[in-house]
């Protein structure tokens, strides 16, 4: 429970601002299993004194194609180059694993300075489309 509880913790430090919901919809014992499971692969950011800063999340259950589902840094820790040295760092570790393709999904509701992250790191755009929004009713 208490890793459910920290993952959700660190995932809604990162995301809430980037309107983050994925995770959160999740029923929990869904996302425990997922968690404990192994076909996610986490990179965790801590500081000096252990406190999480930040997580890359690989989805390899369509290995040797590999999705970044989610990477983020927490707010008041953006801004000094700790994102781009977390994803170099998983990105270094999951080829290392004989993945054939490793690729992401972004939208416009994405961190402003994501994309430049992601090409620096060696990603590509690969296709760019218009999707409308889902209507809350």
């Amino acid at each position: 429970m208490t890793k459910i509880f920290d993952y959700l913790a660190l995932y809604r430090r990162i995301g809430e601002s980037l309107g983050w919901d994925q995770r959160l919809l999740m029923p929990e014992a869904e996302l425990a299993q997922l968690l404990q499971g192994n076909l996610l692969r986490i990179y965790l950011l801590r500081s000096e004194l252990g406190e999480a800063l930040g997580f890359c999340e690989f989805d390899r259950s369509a290995f040797p194609q590999i999705e970044l589902k989610n990477f983020g840094i927490v707010p008041e820790a953006r801004g000094r180059r700790l994102g781009p040295w977390l994803l170099s760092t998983a990105l270094v570790a999951e080829w290392s694993t004989s993945a054939a393709r490793i690729w992401l999904h972004t939208d416009t509701w994405d961190h402003p300075a994501a994309i430049r992250v992601y090409e620096r790191a060696g990603f590509r755009i690969y296709d760019a489309r218009y999707e409308a929004a889902e209507q809350i009713s």
